[in-house]
Parts: structure tokens; sequence; C-alpha cells
């Protein structure tokens, strides 16, 4: 389902990314006092009382200057608020209301959507009639906020939360609908591939990059499974990306992951992976999306009996970290091998949406913590008491511990390795959360089956 998006905008240095890294929960965005330190769009995944949003961190706002490179940070601000949900503009109270406050209000107001007014730099009770200046803007109510220290957030939160649209229901249908994106750079063949899926024009080919300006969503059957493909932009590298058209795009296109379960990342067969690609991939990872590697224009390339080993090797040493993706090679043109590409990412949406009973999880958890102990902590044996899978798409697991943060990343990931050697989990990211065992009066005993070191 897709997640509602906020766009965080203002003047430069009034606090847009600590505001963005304090509504995350962690240090994402980078947080300096040089104004204009944040130049492209971040973005992340933020929660409140049980709703999740995506939140977008945008660079300095200057609506009154005409060039230089503030001019193109002022563009992908724009983008950033037509594309969102809700506009989260922020204000400093320590430096008051200024002309370009006035200025960039009165653009905010053209566009048709929700707009709530933060004034940054609150710190404490002392400080509110820094705010009296701002109701001159003639917007009520005013949130009074300190970013830095998080007074104020709440009602802040509250108030976003209100007013921005819930994401679609599920599907509810006998045969649970599968949407898949088609991503990539440009030029790779993404809309030649979705035509040849659909077995019509649906979407405008040409060998021009970026000819798909936006996402298309289509829906068919196949084999009597329900299937909605999404047509994407070619993604480019952010320093490539100078068409205002085409960074809409891009935007569009990175928002398609929110709404699919499977993405189908093409590759072109006639070059070597790209860095591009390797980001792309983290894209799905970072979102928890399924994911297929597809390389297309595979009846161009000259191959022996090792070419598509070799190709492999490429893939697994460029992107370790989707290894767990299955490779297909296709031509989009001559159809070749396209007959499996729906089946895969029907495997890799029931993978992600897999659910693994409680006994069996624990037993896996069991054997693997006794075959490779973590490190001790603070002195102290780290011991696992009982885990459990706690959602779905992608499958995420929770493991009650005496000592959370004795767990190391590497652990983390041998266990999640030791998951994925039990139950396959073929094309979809696997997440783990370590909780802290709650201490009651007495301590009670797990059960053998339960106990993991």
């Amino acid at each position: 389902m897709a997640m509602p998006l906020v766009a965080i905008v203002g003047r430069p240095n009034v606090g847009k990314s600590t505001l963005f890294n304090r509504l995350l929960g962690g240090r994402k965005a980078i947080v300096v006092d040089t104004p204009g330190a944040t130049r492209d769009r971040n973005y992340g995944e933020a929660t409140w009382r049980g709703r999740a949003f995506t939140v977008v961190d945008t660079g300095g706002f200057e609506p009154l200057v005409t060039e230089g490179i503030a001019v193109d940070v002022r563009e992908q601000a724009s983008l950033a608020v037509e594309e969102a949900d809700l506009t989260l503009l922020l204000l400093d109270g320590q430096g008051g209301l200024t002309p370009d406050d006035k200025e960039l209000v009165e653009l905010l107001r053209r566009w048709d959507q929700p707009l709530v007014i933060a004034v940054n730099k609150i710190d404490d009770q002392r400080h509110e009639e820094r705010l009296y200046e701002f109701y001159a803007l003639g917007i009520e109510p005013l949130y009074p906020i300190s970013a830095e220290h998080g007074r104020g957030l709440g009602e802040l939160l509250d108030a976003l939360i209100d007013q921005v649209p819930k994401a679609a229901a599920e599907d509810t249908s006998e045969e649970p609908l599968i949407r898949f994106a088609v991503i990539g750079r440009p030029n790779v063949g993404k809309s030649s591939l979705v035509n040849k899926i659909l077995g019509m024009e649906r979407t405008l080919v040409s060998e021009t990059p970026g000819t798909t300006r936006d996402a298309i969503d289509t829906a068919f059957l196949f084999d009597d499974q329900p299937f909605v493909a999404i047509d994407t932009a070619g993604i480019r590298r952010k320093a490539r990306v100078k068409e205002r058209v085409e960074a809409y795009s891009v935007l569009r296109a990175l928002k398609s992951l929110g709404r699919c379960d499977v993405a189908c990342l093409v590759l072109d067969g006639t070059e070597r992976v790209m860095e591009q690609d390797a980001r792309i991939a983290g894209y799905t990872e970072e979102a928890g999306r399924g994911l297929v590697l597809v390389v297309n224009k595979w009846d161009l390339v000259e191959k022996d009996t090792s070419t598509t080993g070799q190709w492999v090797k490429n893939i697994r040493d460029e992107m370790p970290f989707v290894a767990y993706a299955p490779v297909l090679f296709i031509s989009a043109l001559t159809g070749h091998r396209l007959h499996r590409l729906l089946p895969a990412v029907e495997a890799v949406a029931s993978q992600h949406r897999r659910r693994i009973p409680t006994s069996e999880l624990n037993v896996c958890i069991e054997k693997a913590w006794n075959h490779h102990h973590p490190p001790q902590f603070r002195s102290q044996p780290v011991k696992a008491y009982y885990a459990a899978q706690v959602r779905i798409s992608p499958p995420t697991f929770a493991l009650v511990v005496n000592h959370p943060k004795g767990v190391t990343t590497s652990y983390r990931r041998y266990l999640l390795n030791r998951i994925r050697d039990a139950f396959g989990f073929e094309g979809t990211p696997l997440k783990m959360r370590f909780r802290q065992r709650r201490r009651r009066g007495r301590r009670p005993t797990a059960p053998q089956s339960h106990q993991a070191g």
C-alpha cells in the first residue's frame, strides 16, 4: 500500500534536517550549522499512533533567489511539495519572521494540499513569546517546537496524522493482488518489458532515455492470478537529474516502491552492473520490497557456456546485500524466457507474505544460537528466550534477549542467514528486532525448546 508523504520545507538552516532525524528516530540527514547543507531530497519512514508515513527532507527554499545552486535546490523542494500529501513548513523562531517566509507561505498556498506550520527553536516556555509575530501570516494553528530537544513534537505529529490521508486498504479478494514495479536506469527496456508482458502497447516506447515520465499502473490476469504492473521512469544518478520533468519522474519512480509488493529491477545485459543499479537495489532493500533481478537484452549478448555464470557472479559481487534475489535472463524484444518472469514474481510475493509457525522459528533460532553464541556483553553472556514473527511484507522477526545492545550487526546477519537456510524466503528482505526481556517478580523459566542460549 502507498504511504502518505509529508514534505518538510523552509528557508536554509531553520532546522529541517534536525526535525527530519527526530521524526525518524535516528540520524539519516546530515546536520551542520552551514546553510544549504541539504541539497537533494532525503527520504525516511516515520510512525506515530500506529500510522506510518514517508517524510522527505528538502534543501533550503529561497523563493526570491534567481540564480545559482539555490535555484536548483528550490526546484528540488518544489518537486517534493508537488508530490506530497501534506507540506510541513518549518520557520525559525529564533531568527523571527522574514520576507522570504511570507513569500514562501504565499507560494505554498497555491498548492491544493494541507499545510502545517511549525515554529522551531522554541526551546522552553520563556521562548514562546517569539511565536507571536508569526501569527501575521494569517494561518493557525502554529505549532511551537524544538527539533533539537523534542519539545512540542507530540502535538505536531498529532496534527500531521490527522491531516494526511490513510493508506489504501489491502486487497481482500480470494486471490491476493500482486503489485510489481518495473524499475531501473533509463533505456534498459522497462517499458518494452511491460508491453511484452501485457501483449499490447500500453506504455510509450522510445530509444530516447527518459521517455516514461510517470508511473503507469495496468491490471491484468495471468493464470487466474490478478497482477498490477507499475511501469516507472528510469532512475538516474542525482548528479544527472537536471531537467525538472525528469527529476519529477525519479520521485514518482521511488514512490512507486511504496505501492508494490515486488520490484523487478531491469539490468542491461549488454553492459556490466552499474553503480546506479546497485543504488536502486538499495532503494528496494530499504523499502522492504521483494526483488527480482531481470537481465534484459540477452538476445544481444555473445554467449558461451560461462556467460550466465559470470553475469550472476558480477551481480553478486556488486550487489551482495540482495544475494537473496533470483536472477532471470530475458529479452523483452524477442520474448526469450519471458514466461519465467511472472511465476518468479508470484513466488517472491508469496515469500514476502510468508509467516513461519512460532514453534518452528524457535527451533531454528535455538539451533543457530547453540551452534554459534554471540560475543559477551559487558562480561555477561547474551541469552535468547523467545522468538516470534511479528509481521509480514517483509517478514519481520522479534527476539527477546537479556541484552539487546549486545547483539552485533554481524550476529543479526548470521541469524537471518540461518532463517533463510531453514525456510528459504527467496526474493524478500528479512528484518529482525531485539527486545529486552521484561522483568517480573519471579524470573520464569522458558521451555527448553524455546531457550536459545
